[in-house]
């Protein structure tokens, strides 16, 4: 589950309603947005921020050997350690206009990056996506587990996307249009693995039978690159 952390600019701003408004895409279409994967590591944060990426992703633990007093630190795991802080991390980003999703992968990295993000908040001007995986699979999403999740965020304030795996969407279509018809804060993130067994033609059906502002393509390549192409939107390589 992501929530986003609203006024125009805040970092609680809906992320289609933003970029729209600074002209970075041409319509309100979860598609258009593009994502750079885990810009961990300085050398990948630079190459984030040359991108075309609307959003900059990036990996949250606490380092296992105590090194950086304590302070957060940018890896996935197994990585533990990072030549990154959170702090370091965030300094460089906000002098950019992208969007920011931090994936928490230790529950005890969440408090002290929380007051990082406190101190900076004056200056995150852009949507900031926090997210963190909370239902386990496999095999789709019950009507238990959506309800569930209604149950926890309808009195939220914040828009609150869903992490959704590609090849499960469509066996919970029904599920999870119920879940999105809650309210107009809710939205999907479609994901995939590198292992995972799904097709251009599920992305298809997806973008068929949901309402285009409320879902995202996270997505692998070559599957991204087929898919916008089937969808016409250009990729800017």
């Amino acid at each position: 589950m992501t929530a986003t952390a609203a006024s125009p600019g805040s970092w609680s701003e809906n992320i289609l309603e933003y970029f729209l408004r600074n002209n970075q895409i041409t319509a309100e279409d979860g598609a258009q947005i593009i994502w750079y994967h885990a810009a961990n590591h300085k050398v990948q944060v630079n190459e984030a921020l040359k991108s075309t990426a609307h959003m900059i992703e990036a990996d949250v633990i606490l380092p296992s050997d105590g090194s950086e007093h304590g302070q957060p630190v940018m890896a996935h795991p197994p990585e533990t350690n990072s030549d990154n802080t959170l702090q370091e991390w965030l300094a460089e980003v906000i002098k950019s206009n992208k969007g920011i999703k931090l994936d928490f992968k230790s529950l005890a990295a969440v408090e002290p990056s929380m007051m990082l993000l406190e101190n900076v908040k004056r200056h995150l001007k852009r949507p900031v996506w926090i997210n963190a995986d909370i239902l386990p699979g496999p095999n789709g999403y019950s009507w238990a587990m959506v309800k569930e999740m209604e149950y926890i965020c309808n009195e939220l304030n914040q828009p609150v996307t869903f992490p959704v795996r590609a090849a499960l969407v469509r066996q919970s279509c029904f599920q999870l249009l119920w879940l999105l018809k809650q309210s107009n804060r809710y939205s999907l993130t479609v994901w995939t693995g590198k292992d995972d067994n799904y097709s251009t033609e599920d992305l298809l059906f997806i973008r068929d039978h949901f309402d285009k502002k409320q879902v995202f393509y996270d997505i692998l390549e070559p599957q991204n690159h087929e898919f916008k192409q089937a969808i016409g939107i250009k990729i800017n390589l």
